[in-house]
């Protein structure tokens, strides 16, 4: 790489400022041709970038990183480049992802995920059932969040819908995989329930189908279930 890649290109702008720029803002981790790509359409009067060219400047960035004292590293990831934090601060930031997912997901959404991961694949007239109220709203913004998909649809009357856990929840809860997840007294304490009845604890040796009861027209908060009703899934729509 010749040293005319790290002048200053426009603004004060150098190649190892742009690798640590775009490794900064991606969500997902930018491939060395992509770099390339957006060098060449943000300054197309300069020589074309290769490989090499932004492996040097990435190696400038983490000698520089590493000789002050920073948390950051920016290394090879899923084909890719991201900018990581290094594995001194991991407990530090076990911690925080913690707080953060406790305060992010409400105890309905905690209990609603729970049931779902224990008992999955789950159709919402189980996971009404145990909970006691409709699940309609925790149910979508599980899906929202990508915790939860749709796995396809029970061989019973309606064909409700069966919901089960994705490898986002494994990531946002530190699990390899299923095998990982604590036990029913653990998921208590997790859940803070200090009134975690008998109907919760059968989670993992139910085998039949729950009654289905009502969904409630109300969609925007959990509304206590009706006796005398039997429930719809979130679709009504048979295929």
């Amino acid at each position: 790489m010749s040293d005319s890649k790290f002048h200053h290109f426009r603004n004060g702008v150098t190649l190892p400022m742009i690798v640590e720029t775009l490794t900064f803002a991606a969500e997902t981790p930018v491939s060395i041709e992509q770099i390339c790509s957006i060098f060449a359409e943000v300054v197309p009067s300069e020589p074309a970038l290769g490989a090499a060219d932004v492996e040097q400047a990435l190696e400038l960035l983490n000698s520089s990183y590493e000789k002050e004292g920073h948390a950051f590293r920016i290394q090879s990831w899923a084909g890719g480049l991201r900018m990581t934090t290094t594995a001194e601060l991991a407990p530090f930031l076990e911690v925080f992802f913690r707080q953060e997912r406790s305060r992010r997901l409400t105890k309905p959404l905690m209990e609603t995920i729970a049931i779902i991961a224990y008992r999955q694949p789950s159709t919402k007239a189980e996971i009404d059932a145990i909970r006691g109220v409709d699940s309609g709203y925790a149910i979508r913004k599980l899906l929202s969040l990508d915790l939860i998909a749709i796995k396809g649809r029970a061989d019973v009357a309606g064909r409700p819908m069966l919901y089960g856990t994705t490898v986002r929840f494994l990531e946002q809860f530190g699990l390899n995989d299923l095998d990982g997840l604590p036990n029913l007294r653990q998921a208590e304490e997790l859940l803070e329930d200090v009134k975690f009845d008998q109907e919760r604890l059968r989670l993992l040796t139910a085998t039949e189908l729950l009654p289905q009861v009502a969904e409630s027209e109300d969609q925007s908060n959990d509304q206590p279930l009706s006796d005398d009703v039997q429930s719809t899934d979130l679709d009504t729509e048979s295929p």
